[in-house]
C-alpha cells in the first residue's frame, strides 16, 4: 500500500481517497433510504406489505375499507377552545378537548371517543366535530388510557369520568347537562355504546376517578362498527376471507383484558355492552359496513337486537352501508353524516 500511494503521489492519493469516500457515502444513503425511507421504490409500483397477525385488527378491513388504524380519520378544522382539559388526573391519559360552537349556550354536547382497537389513537381522530359544530354542538373528545397501560375496564371508567366532569362544570363551559350523546368509531363505538348501556353500573363508574355525585348516563348513542361480543367474533368470521385471529392472546380484544378472550369469559362478558342492556338505554344509531374485516357486521346486530327488545324498534336505527369495510368515506361523506345529526337533533334537542 505504501508503493502504491508513493507512485501514486500524495495529492493523487488524497483525491483516490476523496473519491472512495463519497462512493462509500452514497452507498450508505441508498441503503438507508431502500430500508426505511420511500425512494428506493416509486410510489407506482410499491406494494403493500401484509400487516403481522396481532395487527390485523387494526387495519382497515375487506373491500371498500379506508382510513387508518381502527378506521382513524380526522377531518377536524376547527381549534378547541379548550384544549388538553385534564378530567381525572390518575394518567397523563385523562385528557379532553371541548370545541363549541358559535353563541351563548348552553349547548348540547357529543362526547367523541376516537377508535385504535383500544391499543392506540387519539383525540383528533374522530369524525364529524366540524358538522356537529355548525349544527350547535358542543364536542368534546377524549383521550382515555389504552390497553398497554391499563386494561378494562379503565377505559369505560375514563369515559364516565369525562362524562361527569363534563357535567360537573356544564355552566363554566355552557353546556346543557341534560343533553349529552356520546358517539364513537370501532374501540370508540364500544365504549359509546358501554356508555348508553351502563348507567349506573357500579363496577364500570371509576368513581374514584373524580366527581361522583354526578351522572355518567348519555342521552343518545352513535355507534360505528363498534365490537360488542367479542367471544363471538372469530366464529362470524368463520368461512370468510376476513382474518379469524380474534380469540388469539395477542389480539385487541385480548390485550383489553388482559388474557386469550376464551380463557376469560367473564372479562369478555364485563367489556360488552349488550351485557347492561335495560329499558332505560338511550336511544341508538348504529351503523356498521357490510365489508368489515375487523369487525363482524353481526356485532351491531346482536346490539341493535338487544336494545330493540328493550326499549322498542322505534328508538333503534341499525343501517348496513354496502361495501363499505372498518370505516372510510361511506361513514364520513356529507350524506351519511346528515343521517347522524338527524338523529341526534330528534332525541337531543
Amino acid at each position: 500500500m505504501l508503493t502504491f500511494a508513493t507512485t501514486l503521489g500524495s495529492r493523487t492519493w488524497s483525491n483516490l481517497q476523496r473519491m472512495l469516500l463519497g462512493v462509500l457515502i452514497l452507498f450508505m444513503l441508498t441503503v438507508t433510504v431502500g430500508c426505511g425511507g420511500t425512494a428506493a421504490t416509486p410510489a407506482a409500483t410499491a406494494k403493500p406489505q401484509a400487516a403481522p397477525a396481532a395487527t390485523l385488527p387494526l387495519m382497515p378491513g375487506g373491500p371498500g375499507g379506508q382510513g387508518g388504524p381502527g378506521g382513524m380519520g380526522s377531518s377536524i378544522t376547527a381549534t378547541p377552545q379548550y384544549a388538553d382539559i385534564a378530567y381525572a388526573t390518575a394518567s397523563v391519559t385523562q385528557k379532553l378537548d371541548l370545541y363549541l360552537p358559535q353563541g351563548d349556550g348552553p349547548f348540547p354536547l357529543v362526547i367523541a371517543l376516537h377508535p385504535g382497537g383500544f391499543m392506540v389513537g387519539d383525540k383528533k381522530q374522530v369524525d364529524g366535530v366540524d358538522q356537529l359544530l355548525a349544527q350547535g354542538y358542543a364536542v368534546a373528545s377524549i383521550n382515555y388510557r389504552l390497553s398497554a397501560e391499563a386494561k378494562a375496564p379503565a377505559q369505560i371508567q375514563d369515559a364516565k369520568a369525562a362524562v361527569r366532569f363534563l357535567r360537573a362544570h356544564a355552566q363554566e363551559y355552557k353546556l346543557n347537562s341534560q343533553e349529552f350523546a356520546a358517539w364513537g368509531a370501532s374501540a370508540g363505538g364500544n365504549l359509546a355504546a358501554l356508555l348508553g348501556t351502563s348507567c349506573g353500573v357500579a363496577a364500570l363508574e371509576g368513581a374514584d376517578l373524580g366527581n361522583a355525585n354526578q351522572s355518567s348516563c348519555v342521552q343518545v348513542v352513535v355507534d360505528w362498527f363498534g365490537p360488542t361480543d367479542f367471544l363471538q367474533m372469530d366464529q362470524q368470521f368463520s368461512g370468510t376471507s376476513c382474518p379469524v385471529n380474534h380469540n388469539e392472546a395477542n389480539s385487541p380484544e385480548s390485550q383489553l383484558i388482559g388474557a386469550a378472550i376464551q380463557t376469560k369469559p367473564e372479562l369478555a362478558k364485563a367489556a360488552n355492552p349488550i351485557t347492561y342492556v335495560t329499558s332505560k338505554a338511550p336511544p341508538f344509531f348504529i351503523q356498521h359496513g357490510t365489508a368489515d374485516c375487523n369487525v363482524p357486521p353481526q356485532q351491531s346486530q346482536l346490539l341493535a337486537d338487544a336494545l330493540k327488545s328493550a326499549i322498542g324498534a322505534d328508538k333503534v336505527t341499525l343501517t348496513f352501508l354496502q361495501g363499505a369495510g372498518h370505516g372510510g368515506s361511506q361513514f364520513s361523506d356529507a350524506a351519511n353524516l346528515k343521517l347522524v345529526l338527524d338523529f341526534l337533533n330528534k332525541y337531543l334537542k
